[in-house]
């Protein structure tokens, strides 16, 4: 697999797609940290890692009226091309009412917080 950041965002994005209650992901640290942020920000309910030979992370989905709360998921910087900004250009999804996922100097955070704190770096992904 040579992006395993996308294939998660597809998981995700396949599994809301037919309402599945949750998805089981392949663990990494910036999975993690990515889903944590996810449910910090009320797209998922809940990301947990299990602990067994492999590890995993179990991502609860979430619905409102049988709709997703994740509109659209999609990945920006990709292997080929990756996309750097600086704290002047953070991007702004949908007049701030979605989220950039923003990899920075103090690890992995909203692009909302990244403004407030100066930083810029990768987007690593769109979420609204």
């Amino acid at each position: 697999m040579t992006d395993p950041i996308a294939d998660m965002l597809t998981r995700i994005r396949n599994a809301s797609a037919i309402n599945m209650p949750e998805v089981v992901i392949p663990f990494s640290k910036i999975k993690f940290e990515v889903a944590k942020i996810l449910a910090e920000e009320g797209y998922i309910k809940e990301a947990n890692k299990i602990e067994d030979n492999y590890g995993q992370i179990v991502v609860k989905l979430k619905y409102e009226n049988d709709q997703p709360a994740i509109t659209s998921i999609k990945r920006v910087s990709k292997v080929g091309r990756r996309l750097y900004v600086g704290k002047d250009k953070l991007p702004n999804i949908l007049n701030n009412l979605g989220i950039a996922i923003i990899t920075t100097s103090q690890g992995i955070m909203t692009n909302k917080k990244a403004k407030k704190l100066g930083l810029g770096g990768e987007v690593i992904c769109e979420v609204y």
